[in-house]
């Protein structure tokens, strides 16, 4: 994507997200400030520049076509989880999307590291399966009142977000200049996590939902924008 065209499409993604947190209106429960179409279009905005780094640059098609897939069904769980979708298990819907969306950043991030020659560090991918183990039961098992299925499919979901940071996380281990990516897929399993303690087990503070989002969204920038990473090395 050229420059300016990235330039333009970071400013805007960040008026919407960070801009519907500093002017928006403070909601009764105190849960967040952002409104719900700021935070839609900031993810709207990613996955429109999603799909230009596939446009312009075809040659790294390897990378970013499962990326910009994947972000396309991040946006479809971010409107079931806004409930903008007629959807009554609006949380199975966001699951279901988002968990496609990781299986497709993985795939993405196996396919282009085998084109480069970089070797799965199978050892990162096992630390971040432990954490994502770990973060499950504080956030979702331990302290529940009542344990059902989601609390149980919230752990495989836990595990393929895990997953998605250990392969990044080994890719940086290989190349340092993809430690922008390997936070970004980190922030965004932090980010379920908190989601995950709000849903299931009641979990409030201040602003709680506004901090999904603040790392939710940073998170998705990331991935989208390590196109930018990919692009000389292909």
């Amino acid at each position: 994507m050229p420059p300016l065209l990235t330039l333009i499409a970071l400013v805007i993604w960040a008026s919407l997200l960070f801009g519907g947190f500093l002017f928006g209106k403070l909601w009764a429960d105190r849960s967040r400030r952002m409104p719900v179409w700021t935070r839609m279009a900031s993810s709207l905005t990613l996955v429109i520049a999603a799909w230009l780094f596939v446009l312009i640059d075809p040659a790294v098609h390897v990378y970013t076509l499962p990326v910009a897939v994947g972000m396309t069904f991040g946006f479809l769980g971010d409107l079931f989880m806004a409930k903008l979708i007629p959807f009554k298990q609006y949380v199975i819907g966001g699951i279901g999307s988002f968990g496609i969306g990781h299986i497709l950043y993985i795939v993405g991030f196996l396919a282009t590291m085998n084109a480069l020659g970089l070797p799965v560090v199978g050892a990162a991918w096992l630390v971040w399966l432990l954490i994502g183990v770990v973060g499950w039961l504080v956030a979702v098992w331990i302290g529940a009142a009542d344990r059902g299925l989601m609390h149980r499919l919230a752990l495989p979901y836990a595990l393929l977000l895990a997953s998605t940071v250990g392969v990044a996380t080994g890719w940086a281990l290989g190349d340092s200049r993809f430690i922008p990516l390997a936070v970004g897929a980190a922030l965004f399993l932090l980010s379920d996590l908190i989601l995950a303690a709000r849903l299931f087990r009641g979990t409030t503070f201040y602003l709680i939902d506004d901090v999904v989002w603040l790392t939710y969204g940073p998170a998705q920038m990331l991935i989208v924008f390590s196109a930018l990473l990919v692009q000389p090395l292909l």
